[in-house]
């Protein structure tokens, strides 16, 4: 008697359930929690001037250029998700294709980049949360109250233990609150693109500027270390989406869904992106005094120096944009390290407590927990030594989005090698697209970990002469190394391929 051919498939993949709620996200809910996580209104007013800085009226090609390789990796990550839906994503499929040790490192780079994020996001949404007040009680002196550090520490604490709170409960709850924060900030974030090309057309803009065509042309670019720098930049914007993957398991049919929905968030990204780009250069320019968009002084929040001559006195609906924006972003973030986490906890890559189930919601929940304390600790330690350190550690967060996100991409190409000559779909979907998409990230990590050695480069700060955006991001990698070999001391059994075997043979199911 035969074995059916799902079995063959299920025994050698290697992978099993872990406990999580299945079937409790849809298409649109994968995307909005896709969108959240992306956080545009945070990520555009984060973003937008410092790029602005680097490559001028270019903002529009750079984008474009950071869009490419994304949607690229993106249709790789849905081919690996269609052939081995697995929560652990870049750590189980880069383990499959590439072995235990490639695959640990990946999901190190995944679980290193959101906790760092983790950190930044509740930093940012308490910035707001006190520029809100000041805005809402006509007390300019409440927005500095932000700066009083122990005060600081405490209110960024009590949104990560609130984050961590609503993740806990698992997806439904999680997807009911983004729901309505997302629609919020895209609202408001459509209101001020509008806004500003009335201003623009009535003649109030500060400093109106056409549109042209040359400003979508990534070879207009001055030189390759600006190409670069903005593409760093621009990649860092779109980073977030491969959150839809992690939810695999939970998701309504789960081998298509995610990918569809990772694929549908990169491309409304863009769009929202495109649009207010657009505005803010027609409105702004890119002067470098007054509210230009490259004015440095204008650049660690381009929205909080805009809204207020765009808005009018609706600018308050920006603060609370970018508040909820930062807020949602917080929540939805914490999908994706705990998933990994919880994965490599299955799979005997970190102790099995990492493995655990809330018995009542369904999620990870000592993994949840372990996230929202090394965000918390990452953030007390930077913040109390020194602010540069925390602003250069969320600059060599590129580095690892690139080094993730290509091993993960390459990891397709190597998986499917079999049949990626198979067909026409096949060779661009298993084979070309990921493969050009993996191979641009890697040429950008090694780009910016060299140009990050540099002094001048991020803050400016330095050890010894070397950059300490560097020193930042290849201690994050070099710590990821440490403990995995501490992992091999301690669980063998992971990285002897004896839970999660390479893949021999390609199987379709």
């Amino acid at each position: 008697m035969s074995t059916p051919k799902s079995a063959v498939v299920a025994a050698d993949r290697g992978l099993s359930e872990k406990g999580l709620k299945a079937g409790s996200v849809g298409l649109i809910g994968a995307v909005v929690i896709g969108i959240s996580c992306i956080a545009p209104a945070y990520t555009l007013t984060a973003a937008l001037g410092p790029t602005v800085s680097e490559v001028g009226v270019h903002l529009p090609a750079i984008f474009i250029v950071g869009f490419i390789p994304m949607l690229l990796v993106a249709l790789g990550y849905r081919e690996l998700n269609n052939a081995m839906p697995d929560a652990g994503t870049s750590f189980t499929w880069a383990s499959r294709a590439f072995g235990p040790w490639l695959g640990w490192m990946g999901g190190w780079g995944l679980i290193a980049a959101t906790i760092i994020v983790l950190s930044n996001l509740a930093a940012v949404a308490v910035d707001f949360f006190y520029l809100m007040l000041a805005q809402l009680f006509s007390n300019p002196s409440l927005a500095d109250l932000t700066t009083v550090l122990p005060l600081n520490i405490a209110t960024t604490l009590v949104f990560i233990a609130g984050a961590c709170w609503i993740s806990y409960r698992g997806m439904e709850t999680t997807k009911t609150f983004q729901y309505v924060l997302v629609a919020f900030q895209l609202l408001v974030l459509g209101w001020f693109a509008i806004a500003a090309f009335a201003h623009v057309a009535n003649g109030t803009a500060f400093d109106a500027t056409a549109i042209q065509a040359d400003w979508f042309n990534p070879f207009a670019v001055e030189s390759f270390s600006q190409f670069a720098a903005g593409v760093s930049l621009s990649i860092f914007i779109f980073w977030g989406w491969d959150v839809t993957l992690t939810m695999n398991e939970e998701t309504k049919n789960p081998e298509k869904t995610p990918g569809r929905a990772a694929t549908v968030t990169v491309i409304v990204i863009m769009v929202i992106y495109m649009t207010v780009s657009l505005a803010t250069l027609a409105f702004a320019g890119i002067g470098t005094e007054g509210l230009g968009a490259g004015n440095p002084e204008n650049q660690g929040s381009i929205f909080a120096v805009l809204a207020g001559p765009v808005m009018g006195p609706f600018a308050i609906l920006m603060s609370l944009a970018i508040l909820s924006s930062s807020a949602a972003s917080l929540q939805s973030t914490f999908v994706s390290p705990a998933r990994t986490l919880l994965s490599m906890g299955h799979y005997k890559a970190l102790p099995k407590s990492f493995g655990k189930i809330s018995p009542t919601y369904k999620s990870p929940s000592y993994a949840t927990i372990a996230a929202a304390i090394a965000a918390a600790a990452f953030y007390v330690i930077t913040r109390t030594l020194s602010e540069n350190a925390l602003w250069d550690t969320i600059t060599a967060l590129g580095m690892m989005i690139c080094f993730y996100y290509g091993i993960t991409a390459l990891a397709c190409v190597w998986y499917f090698r079999a049949e990626a000559f198979r067909g026409a779909r096949s060779f661009f979907f298993k084979f070309l697209a990921p493969l050009l998409g993996g191979v641009i990230l890697l040429v950008m990590f090694f780009k910016t970990a060299y140009d990050s050695m540099d002094p001048s480069y991020g803050s400016g700060s330095n050890i010894g002469g070397v950059g300490l955006v560097f020193i930042l991001g290849a201690g994050v990698i070099l710590l990821g190394a440490a403990l995995m070999l501490l992992m091999n001391w301690r669980h063998p059994e992971f990285f002897k391929g004896q839970v999660l075997s390479r893949a021999s043979q390609i199987y379709n199911p």
